[in-house]
C-alpha cells in the first residue's frame, strides 16, 4: 500500500464526483476542465464545477437573454458570448440571498469571491483558445474582502485543551466512555496541530510509516501533492510515541490499515471526525471562541512568528507560496510589525 494512499483515493473520489456532475453542464465544460486539468487539482475542479452550475441555473432562470434555454445543458460557446459584466454584476448581487428548490442560500465576500473566481477561469480559459472574442470576466472587480478577527489560542487556553484531553474531567458522561478508548490519539493529535501546524488534511492523510522518531520528522502531502519533512519537538514526540505505542499493541487493527490517526471502527479517521474532537475540547478550554484545526494552526503560527521574529520562516514552515498569505492570516505578526518599527524610530539621538 502506497503512503500517499489517502490523497490518491481522495483524487479519485472527486474525479469520479465531476464526471457525473459534467452530465449535467453544458457541454464544452468538459473542454474546459480538460483545458485546467494540468494546472489544477481534481478538488479545485470539483469546486468550479459546482459554482458554474449555480452561475448557469442563474442565467436562464434570471435573465432574459437566456430565459429560452430549458436547461443550462443547452448553453452553447455562442451564450458564453452573450455575457456581459452586468451580467456578473447581477450574479454577485443575486449571491447575496437567493431561494432555490425551497432552500435559502446566502453567500459572503468570500464565497462570492471564490465562485466569480470559477466564471472568470472559464471565460479566460476560452477567449485564449479564440472560442470568444471578449473577456468579462476581467471587468469585474473582485468583491472586497474585509478582514475578519484573528481566532486562535492564548498559551493558558493550549494547556487547558491538552489537559482536557488527557483528564477527560469535563467531558459529558456519555464522552468520558469514549474518552477511555481515544484519549491518547486525542492528546497525540492535539500535539501535533499544535506543536506542528499542520492542516487538517495532512493529518487525516499520515499514514504510521510517514513518522520517523530518530528524526523527530514526519512526512506530509501538502497541497498540490508535494511531500514535505516537517519537524516536532520533544513533548510532541512524547505524546506521539504513547499514541503509537498504543496503536501497535491493538491486534483488532487490520493489518492492511496503514493510517496513524484511526476511528474507533479501526479505520483512517475522517476529516469531520477530527473536527468534532477539536471542538469538543475547545468548548471546555476556550468556551467564548470558535475553535477549528485551522484555528490551532493560526495558534501556532502566530507562536512561531513570536519566538523567531521571521515570517518567512513561518511561511515556509506552514507551506504557504506568499508570504503575503501568512501575514494576512496572523494578527500577531503585523501587530508585532508595527510595534517593532515603532521602538526603532528614535525622536532624539542620546
Amino acid at each position: 500500500m502506497k503512503q500517499d494512499n489517502y490523497f490518491k483515493n481522495r483524487d479519485e473520489e472527486n474525479i469520479l464526483k465531476l464526471q457525473d456532475l459534467k452530465k449535467e453542464l453544458p457541454f464544452f465544460c468538459s473542454e474546459f476542465f480538460m483545458g485546467i486539468e494540468a494546472n489544477t487539482t481534481p478538488l479545485t475542479r470539483l469546486g468550479y464545477a459546482i459554482d458554474l452550475k449555480i452561475f448557469f441555473d442563474f442565467l436562464i432562470r434570471e435573465m432574459p437573454e437566456f430565459i429560452n434555454k430549458n436547461s443550462i445543458r443547452e448553453l452553447t460557446i455562442d451564450d458564453l458570448e452573450k455575457i456581459t459584466s452586468t451580467h456578473l454584476e447581477h450574479y454577485l448581487h443575486y449571491l447575496t440571498l437567493y431561494k432555490l428548490d425551497g432552500k435559502i442560500y446566502r453567500n459572503g465576500e468570500k464565497a462570492k469571491s471564490r465562485k466569480l473566481s470559477a466564471i472568470r477561469s472559464l471565460l479566460k480559459y476560452f477567449f485564449k483558445k479564440g472560442a470568444i472574442s471578449k473577456n468579462v470576466g476581467s471587468k469585474i472587480d473582485t468583491p472586497k474582502i474585509h478582514e475578519s478577527e484573528i481566532i486562535r489560542l492564548e498559551i493558558d487556553e493550549m494547556v487547558k485543551l491538552l489537559n482536557e484531553s488527557e483528564s477527560g474531567y469535563n467531558l459529558t458522561k456519555m464522552q468520558r466512555g469514549f474518552h477511555s478508548h481515544t484519549k491518547n490519539r486525542d492528546v497525540a493529535m492535539l500535539s501535533l496541530f499544535l506543536g506542528t501546524g499542520i492542516r487538517i488534511s495532512e493529518c487525516v492523510g499520515l499514514n504510521v510509516e510517514d513518522v520517523d522518531f530518530d528524526a523527530n520528522a514526519f512526512t506530509v502531502t501538502r497541497k498540490g501533492g508535494n511531500r514535505v519533512i516537517l519537524y516536532f519537538n520533544d513533548e510532541v514526540a512524547s505524546a506521539l510515541k504513547t499514541y503509537v505505542e498504543e496503536r501497535n499493541n491493538d491486534k483488532t487493527i487490520p493489518k492492511e490499515e496503514h493510517a496513524l490517526f484511526l476511528s474507533l471502527q479501526k479505520k483512517r479517521i475522517g476529516v469531520r471526525a477530527v473536527e468534532k474532537l477539536v471542538k469538543k475540547y475547545a468548548q471546555i478550554a476556550a468556551p467564548l471562541k470558535h475553535i477549528t484545526p485551522h484555528k490551532l494552526r493560526s495558534t501556532f503560527g502566530t507562536n512561531l512568528y513570536r519566538e523567531t521574529g521571521d515570517i518567512y520562516v513561518v511561511a515556509t514552515v506552514l507551506g504557504h507560496k506568499d508570504v503575503n498569505t501568512t501575514r494576512k492570516h496572523y494578527a500577531a505578526i503585523s501587530e508585532d510589525i508595527r510595534r517593532s518599527a515603532a521602538e526603532k524610530v528614535k525622536l532624539r539621538k542620546e
